[in-house]
């Protein structure tokens, strides 16, 4: 056997089973996956220990929408592009390790959130609050980017769509763990332990990522000649996506998603207190965590399916998870308009099994429709129009939504806003107010955040739209040279 056929072997079978053995393949991705929950569970402890932080900092819904969206999207998708940019070429393991011990500190030191004074000048907890928030969003920037160049260099494009689906288990998974340790934590101590023990086991875990993953060459599993490894200009990655139509409606959708499915969990807690009358640990251990693994299970099981069905049906990487998103709309109304705990936490549980598959599909097509040197790329410009318009504005429009149904409310009722604030409905206080106050107060202080979330679950249905268009482009966009053409519907 000459060198040059043994060479050529061995790139062909890098190109089947990816880089490592399948041991190794599996500790690295479990290693990404871990990191990708702890990059939830540390931006999601916010929306879980909510209901006690809003009354002691004295903050209204649209503020805390501010704190839980906007206040930590900016810089998250802003230097997304960047570290991204520099993803495609550098050390993307030594990149995720700074990043991770960077965004475990912001989040510990969110605990410690008070109002500052300095000399004449006094900094609310809010402003230090929304600080530290945004330097969680600069390291979390670090994570998803690398993180799927190095999956697409471990994994062979057959196995590639499973192995996104596992990792994309983090979104719902980091969820859960936000919700079963902070809820935990919060009823037992306080909502700032909560962040101490999120937050600082993950300086731990960036070393032992650092020493145990090994950065795999660039383009490992792609076929030969697909093109160089030479850094690419943001104008060619820009430009190479927009010839990709299915790019652009998958990410339409996505964003639509993101902005309902970012809303929607970061007032759940609130929500789940303020209409049910149970306490923050309850929200989040008894309804809040069967919801996030429910989730978890129907996000796998979309890059499951998308595998088993991908010789006959590999259009069903965008078309189930459009049905999906269509499917949870009713069974989120209903959870949020029923007066009962147990079927709102049915409905809730049903609704995040069948929506949560759009997160496969996004980063499948993201990887599939673009060349291996802007992979990183196509990825930071997904995540930068999905989490600045998403993440950025969908909790801040709950909140302002929810606002303004309280001062419309009590306006209605004859009590001016200026007369009663929704955190003087808080039961700890409600108390001290007048007979007719405490009258508008149950009427409006948890009916006002409920009509916000039955708006912003009616409007999963435009990402259900964007997902089903996106099937129709799939055949023509897809470049991997592994996969067959996909049929494109009639």
């Amino acid at each position: 056997m000459t060198a040059a056929t043994a060479a050529g072997e061995g790139e062909a079978q890098s190109q089947v089973t990816g880089f490592g053995t399948k041991r190794y393949r599996t500790y690295v991705l479990s290693a990404l996956t871990l990191i990708y929950i702890m990059n939830f569970v540390d931006r999601g402890l916010l929306a879980v220990v909510g209901p006690d932080l809003v009354p002691e900092l004295g903050i209204t819904d649209t503020q805390f929408g501010l704190l839980t969206g906007f206040g930590f999207a900016l810089l998250y998708t802003f230097v997304g592009i960047p570290l991204a940019r520099y993803a495609d070429v550098a050390h993307r393991v030594w990149i995720m390790t700074v990043c991770v011990a960077l965004w475990s500190l912001m989040t510990a030191l969110c605990g410690l959130a008070t109002e500052v004074t300095i000399g004449s000048l006094t900094i609310g907890a809010f402003w230090i609050l929304l600080m530290c928030r945004v330097g969680v969003g600069i390291g979390e920037a670090g994570c998803t980017p690398p993180a799927n160049s190095l999956i697409a260099d471990y994994y062979a494009p057959r196995d590639r769509s499973q192995a996104l689906g596992v990792y994309s288990m983090g979104v719902t998974l980091g969820t859960m763990f936000a919700n079963l340790i902070g809820g935990w934590v919060t009823d037992a101590f306080d909502w700032r332990t909560a962040f101490f023990v999120v937050g600082l086991p993950g300086l731990l875990v960036a070393i032992v990522f650092k020493l145990t993953v090994k950065e795999p060459p660039r383009g490992y599993t792609d076929p030969k000649g697909r093109g160089a490894t030479e850094r690419v200009s943001l104008r060619e990655a820009i430009r190479e996506l927009t010839t990709k139509p299915a790019f652009w409606l998958m990410t339409a959708g996505a964003t639509v998603a993101a902005f309902c499915g970012y809303g929607i969990s970061s007032f759940q807690s609130i929500f789940l207190v303020r209409t049910h009358e149970i306490t923050t640990g309850e929200a989040a251990i008894w309804i809040n965590t069967p919801v996030s693994l429910s989730s978890a299970v129907g996000t796998f099981a979309v890059g499951w399916l998308a595998t088993k069905v991908y010789k006959r049906h590999p259009g069903a990487i965008a078309w189930v998870p459009g049905l999906g998103l269509a499917l949870s709309i009713p069974f989120y109304v209903f959870a949020f308009t029923t007066q009962s705990l147990l079927f709102a936490a049915i409905g809730l549980i049903i609704g995040g099994f069948v929506k949560y598959g759009y997160i496969t599909a996004q980063y499948t097509i993201g990887q599939g429709v673009v060349s291996m040197r802007v992979r990183a790329m196509a990825t930071a410009v997904l995540l930068f129009v999905a989490n600045l318009i998403g993440y950025g504005f969908g909790p801040l429009f709950i909140g302002a939504i929810s606002d303004a149904f309280f001062v419309s409310g009590a306006a209605d009722l004859g009590i001016a806003a200026e007369e009663l604030s929704r955190n003087q409905c808080h039961p700890s206080v409600v108390g001290e107010l007048s007979g007719d106050l405490q009258n508008v107060c149950g009427q409006v202080y948890a009916q006002s955040l409920q009509s916000a979330m039955v708006i912003m679950a009616c409007l999963y249905a435009a990402s259900s739209s964007f997902f089903l268009l996106t099937w129709r482009r799939l055949g023509r966009d897809m470049v991997d040279r592994n996969q067959d053409p996909i049929p494109v519907p009639r």
